[in-house]
């Protein structure tokens, strides 16, 4: 929790890489209890507020209990696509300045979580449907960084969960898959779309960049928890 979320549970823990790659079994835990308060937040909203706005505000409250890491992940993977070269795409990453193409990109995003979690709400299944996008999308990181080599040759913050194992990479996906059942088939929905996206973000990581840095995770993260929303509000429309 202290690793993915501004809530300052880290304060009186002295906590390490290693604390944080073990873990990262929980990491779906906390992903998807992040995601179903933005949930609640569309469920209470949309009706007394247009599902649009119920959804934005959502958004933004996921954005405020993450400090947005994950967004902010998105958009330097976003900026890297306009690289010619392998070294340039990592050192575009490690520019703190969002450039268009990263800003375009967490627009749309943006955009369709919130149409998502608006639509959601308005079918009172956005805490259900959040809590099993969250966990799907946490969930999908944990195999890229276990399968994939890290694509950096220093420090970095993606090197925390070089002390995942297997046991904990497979543990931590049970996890996200018990935490989707409550939804039901639109939580399952979920778990298969950030399946999908996590094995195609996977082959072109390794076409792209040769393995993962921490912001191509945090950019899975997000585009997987994207696509969950997206399906359940298929499955449920």
């Amino acid at each position: 929790m202290a690793f993915l979320t501004r809530i300052p549970v880290g304060r009186r823990v002295d906590l390490d890489a290693g604390d944080v790659g073990r873990g990262a079994v929980l990491f779906p835990l906390v992903g998807g209890a992040v995601s179903a308060v933005a949930g609640l937040v569309a469920d209470l909203l949309t009706g007394p507020m247009p599902s649009l706005i119920a959804g934005a505000i959502a958004v933004g409250t996921a954005a405020l209990l993450t400090g947005a890491m994950h967004l902010d992940a998105l958009a330097d993977t976003a900026d890297a696509l306009g690289a010619t070269t392998r070294a340039q795409a990592l050192e575009i990453m490690r520019d703190h300045a969002v450039g268009a193409f990263g800003t375009v990109v967490l627009a749309l995003v943006c955009l369709v979580d919130a149409a998502a979690l608006g639509a959601l709400g308005s079918l009172g299944k956005g805490a259900l449907v959040g809590l099993a996008a969250g966990a799907a999308g946490r969930a999908g990181m944990l195999p890229l960084a276990r399968l994939l080599p890290y694509a950096r040759t220093g420090a970095g913050q993606g090197r925390v969960l070089e002390h995942l194992g297997l046991t904990g990479t497979i543990v931590g996906v049970l996890v996200a898959v018990l935490l989707a059942l409550p939804a039901g088939r639109a939580g399952l929905a979920c778990v298969g779309a950030a399946a999908v996206v996590t094995i195609l973000l996977g082959l072109y990581y390794r076409y792209w960049l040769g393995g993962v840095t921490g912001d191509l995770l945090g950019a899975a993260a997000k585009l997987c928890e994207t696509a969950g929303l997206v399906a359940a509000v298929v499955v449920l429309t």
